[in-house]
C-alpha cells in the first residue's frame, strides 16, 4: 500500500481527491491536513461535506511538515495555492519526497512567465526544469520517473488532451492561432465566497477575455499560439471548451479523427464520440473522462473540436490520481471508475 498526505484536503479539488483515493485499492490515506499552519479546533472532513458522514474517520490536522514525514509518505499531493505550492514542494522535494501538485507552481517552464500571470517570484529555475507536467496519457513515460510532478490545469486539460495529438501529427498550420471559447462551473473559482458566484448572482458571462493565466499553459505544452476566452456557467462542475484550428494544406477532418482514435485507443480517460455526436458536461460529471466530439470546415480549411470534462476530476484530482499511479508504478487509471462514479459537492 502506498502512504499518501492530502495537503489543502478542506478545498474542492481536495475533498474529491480524498473521494477517490478512499476507493483506491493500493492507497492508504495516512494524513489529511488543511493549507494552513495555524492550530484549529479538531474537525473532520465529513463536518466541511456530509456526503464523507458515516464512513472512516477523516480528521484535518494542521499542517506540520515534521509531522508529514513522520508518517513517511510514499507520496505527497499538494491541493494548496500556488505560493504555497512552490514553498511546499521545495521543501518534500528536497527531502526525497515524491511531490503531485495540483497549483501552476511548476506548470509553466520559465520563472520570468510567473509575475505577469501569477503575481508571485519563482525563485527555483531548477525544480522548474526537473518537474514534469502530468498530461498523463500523452506524457507517461516521463510522469514515470518523474519525483516532481505539475498536474495540469482543468481549462488547459480541456484543451491539450484533443489538440496535442494533431499538433505532433503535424495536421495543425502553427501559424494560426487556436481560438478557444471555454466555460466552467462555479466549482471553478473554488469555496471563497464572491458575489459573482453567489446563487443569486451567478450567470454566464465572460471573464478574463484574452489574458486568463491559463493561456500561457496551453500554448507552451501545445506548441501553438492560443487566443482563449474563459466562461463562467450557471452550473455547478464541468467545463465545456469549443477550439478552433487551422489544419495544414490537405488535412482533413478524417485525419484528425484518425489521431486522435489511434492516440487514445484503448484510453478510457479520453472518449472520441462518433460523428454527429458532442460532448456535454453532464455525460462526464464525476469522472475523469474527456470526451471529444469534432467536425471540418473543408472550404475555410479548419477544424471545430468540442471536449468536456469534469473540472475537479479530470481536470484536476483525477488527473493527479492517474500522475500518482504512473509514477509510483501502477496502471494509470487504478482506483478511477470513469463510467459510474458521480460525486457530490453537498
Amino acid at each position: 500500500m502506498l502512504n499518501v498526505v492530502v495537503i489543502g484536503a478542506t478545498g474542492y479539488a481536495g475533498a474529491e481527491l480524498v473521494s477517490i483515493l478512499l476507493g483506491h485499492p493500493e492507497v492508504r490515506i495516512a494524513m489529511l491536513t488543511g493549507s494552513s499552519r495555524l492550530a484549529e479546533k479538531p474537525r473532520d472532513l465529513s463536518d466541511l461535506y456530509p456526503r464523507f458522514r458515516g464512513g472512516p474517520p477523516l480528521p484535518i490536522d494542521a499542517l506540520d511538515l515534521d509531522a508529514v514525514l513522520s508518517v513517511e509518505p510514499d507520496a505527497v499531493l499538494l491541493a494548496t495555492p500556488h505560493v504555497a505550492s512552490l514553498e511546499l514542494a521545495v521543501w518534500f522535494h528536497d527531502r526525497g519526497i515524491r511531490v503531485l501538485d495540483l497549483s501552476a507552481a511548476f506548470r509553466l517552464p520559465d520563472c520570468a512567465l510567473y509575475p505577469a500571470h501569477y503575481e508571485f517570484e519563482h525563485d527555483r529555475p531548477d525544480l522548474l526544469e526537473a518537474a514534469t507536467y502530468g498530461l498523463a496519457e500523452l506524457n507517461s513515460a516521463a510522469i514515470r520517473e518523474s519525483m516532481l510532478i505539475a498536474v495540469p490545469g482543468c481549462y488547459p486539460t480541456s484543451f491539450l488532451l484533443p489538440v496535442v495529438p494533431l499538433v505532433r501529427a503535424g495536421l495543425v498550420d502553427l501559424l494560426e492561432p487556436a481560438i478557444v471559447d471555454a466555460t466552467s462551473g462555479v466549482s471553478g473559482a473554488g469555496r471563497k465566497p464572491q458575489g459573482h458566484t453567489s446563487f443569486c448572482e451567478v450567470s454566464l458571462q465572460a471573464y478574463g477575455a484574452l489574458s486568463h493565466r491559463h493561456q500561457p499553459e496551453m500554448a507552451c505544452h501545445a506548441g501553438l499560439d492560443v487566443l482563449f476566452t474563459p466562461h463562467l456557467g450557471a452550473f455547478e462542475r464541468g467545463i465545456l471548451s469549443t477550439i478552433h484550428l487551422k489544419l495544414v494544406k490537405n488535412a482533413t477532418e478524417a485525419d484528425a479523427r484518425e489521431v486522435l482514435e489511434t492516440t487514445y485507443s484503448g484510453e478510457p480517460g479520453v472518449a472520441v464520440l462518433s460523428p454527429g455526436g458532442w460532448p456535454s458536461v453532464a455525460a462526464v460529471r464525476g469522472t475523469n473522462r474527456c470526451d471529444i466530439g469534432l467536425v471540418g470546415a473543408p472550404t475555410h480549411g479548419r477544424l471545430m473540436i468540442s471536449s468536456a470534462i469534469d473540472n475537479l476530476v479530470r481536470g484536476a484530482s483525477g488527473q493527479a490520481v492517474q500522475c500518482l499511479n504512473l509514477s509510483c508504478g501502477l496502471p494509470i487509471n487504478t482506483g478511477l471508475v470513469h463510467e459510474e462514479r458521480y460525486a457530490e459537492l453537498s
